[in-house]
């Protein structure tokens, strides 16, 4: 009996170190879907409305809560809750009795809400999650994406295999865009320039193209994920300023003033260990082609918008990474094949490569005229075109005379670009902002469009302002148009000249508040400008509905002219 006292004693004592009292009464815990009883309604607003009952004593996580499905811009916005500490999760904002939110109208399609809560007594609920139906047909599900969206659920959706071979083929028609055709002289210039044979001509081509594609995805990689701004980046005056220098000591030595060449040390070393190879370096190439990649690379359009979208979505850098690589190989192949293989038909070496080397000389000029437009005042852009028209005239005028009667061709070409220059200075003199037509400057009805367009549209560089101005909107019942504008933007530019300078397009817009976001400075406001509504960069359009929501459907990424934008904003008006 004595050792049985001692065991009972030994056991409860045990029990009471633990903390545990085996004649205490256990909590009854009610089952989850008891202690957080969850409904949905569709209201008649169009909005859908989230409430949590709450039982006493419980408690849901405000950071549990998640809407799987919803763009930022349609989550709904969470009250502030209670402070709370406890041992799961540490201080936390914590919803009692119940929880009430709304999604707002323009969210369509299903929406998995999920959320978490725990009881006062000590125990902590698993993960919950319910799927709700926001509306909107299958038909209309798939309308309401953009093309950017389009490509990155594409992307989504397909294998990778497919995805490379669709991106593929999309950079074999942005080889073809007006911002991609400047590569052509510069690839031109490197094989024909460096008199490679054709197979010393095609490794040289082909670095070129490798080391571009490579950059371009890196960029976008680098864009996606760390949410930068790249292209603000890359437009500092410095920055272009010494990369049109390069160019501009590129072209000189297709004149004769000088030949490039590498510390004799570096060059003795290379010759020794490449003695067999002609043409120029495949080094050379490569830096040339990871320039080029850079710099004049494609302009902002729907199929790079939906890769970025895509990676920023997804996360995986390196599907996004072998995408946009597929990308640049697609843009470069025509490039390579027409200065190679299209290299075949040219006649044989002889006095016409002096020549050739020379109206490369002039492509390489021109393109550093193009990179510096960013940073320059259309006058003086005009004028440094001018200043070459000019200089090219008598560069056909001294090759007339030294070919004696066969130069009439070149007598054509010296009078032509002479008159030419002589308007563009002109044109430039007088504060001209048209190459095509420098002497509008002069006429009497001259800029006033452009005025009219300026003054349309209301300058936003504060995230604050553009909330106030959406609200206004939204209490006016009045239609927004967000244009993402930078003075970097050469595509921005060239619309609000050819899109926002027409008048018919003022008109159209005469009911609709105009709202410029300038995101020009790559500082906080301007990227919390992009990443509200996820803009890649400019140019972008977005229309914001009287309701306050945008019509993801018809936003427009990248340049566009005055009829394909009046034909979206007449789809996205008649959609309302």
């Amino acid at each position: 009996m004595r050792r049985l006292f001692i065991l009972l004693f030994m056991l409860l004592s045990g029990l009471a170190q633990a903390g545990n009292n085996p004649f205490e009464v256990k909590p009854d815990f009610l089952p989850v879907g008891k202690a957080f009883v969850f409904t949905s309604e569709r209201l008649a607003s169009g909005e859908t409305q989230l409430f949590w009952q709450i039982a006493d004593g419980y408690y849901l996580y405000q950071q549990r809560l998640k809407f799987d499905g919803l763009t930022d811009a349609h989550k709904p916005a969470l009250p502030e809750g209670e402070a709370h500490s406890d041992e799961f999760f540490g201080a936390q904002q914590v919803y009692r009795q119940g929880l009430e939110l709304k999604i707002p109208a323009g969210a369509t399609g299903k929406v998995k809400v999920g959320w978490q809560g725990c009881a006062d007594a000590g125990l902590c609920y698993p993960p919950q999650s319910l799927e709700v139906d926001l509306g909107g047909s299958p038909a209309a599900a798939n309308t309401t994406e953009a093309s950017d969206q389009a490509l990155a659920s594409g992307l989504q959706q397909r294998a990778l295999g497919w995805s490379l071979l669709v991106f593929f083929g999309l950079g074999l028609l942005l080889a073809f865009a007006p911002c991609s055709l400047p590569m052509l002289p510069i690839l031109a210039g490197l094989v024909v320039g460096s008199g490679a044979s054709p197979r010393r001509g095609f490794a040289l081509a082909g670095s070129y193209v490798v080391c571009m594609a490579l950059v371009y995805a890196a960029m976008g990689v680098l864009a996606a994920l760390l949410g930068a701004n790249l292209q603000a980046l890359l437009q500092q005056p410095w920055l272009l300023g010494s990369f049109a220098a390069v160019f501009v000591i590129l072209a000189l030595p297709m004149f004769g003033f000088f030949e490039l060449q590498l510390p004799a040390a570096l060059r003795d070393r290379l010759e020794n260990a490449s003695r067999s190879r002609r043409g120029g370096s495949l080094v050379g190439a490569g830096v040339l082609g990871a320039l080029s990649g850079l710099l004049v690379g494609p302009c902002m359009t729907a199929p790079l918008a939906g890769a970025l979208l895509y990676i920023a979505q997804s996360g995986n850098a390196l599907h996004g990474g072998l995408i946009l690589f597929v990308m640049g190989l697609g843009i470069g192949l025509p490039l390579l094949l027409l200065v190679t293989v299209g290299n075949r038909f040219l006649p044989k070496p002889g006095p016409w490569m002096n020549l050739l080397k020379g109206v490369f000389g002039f492509l390489f000029l021109g393109t550093a005229i193009v990179l510096l437009r960013p940073v320059l005042d259309e006058s003086l852009w005009i004028g440094l075109w001018g200043a070459l028209a000019l200089v090219l005239a008598y560069t056909a005028w001294q090759q007339m005379r030294a070919a004696g009667r066969a130069g009439h061709v070149f007598g054509a070409g010296s009078v032509v670009f002479g008159l030419w220059g002589s308007l563009l200075l002109v044109g430039a003199a007088g504060g001209s902002d048209d190459l095509w037509r420098p002497l509008k400057v002069y006429s009497g009805g001259n800029g006033v469009a452009t005025v009219s367009a300026h003054d349309a549209f209301s300058t936003v560089n504060d995230p604050a302002v553009l909330q106030d101005a959406l609200d206004t909107a939204r209490a006016q019942g009045q239609w927004v148009l967000l244009d993402y504008y930078a003075d970097w933007c050469v595509s921005c530019k060239i619309m609000e000249k050819q899109v926002f300078g027409q008048p018919q397009i003022l008109e159209a817009l005469k009911d609709v508040r105009l709202l410029r976001l300038d995101v020009t400075a790559d500082n906080a406001a301007s990227r919390e400008l992009l990443n509200r509504y996820k803009v890649p960069g400019p140019p972008s359009l977005l229309w914001i509905g009287p309701d306050g929501e945008e019509r993801r459907s018809q936003r427009i990424t990248g340049e566009v002219d005055a009829a394909a934008f009046l034909q979206r904003w007449t789809a996205t008006r008649e959609a309302r």
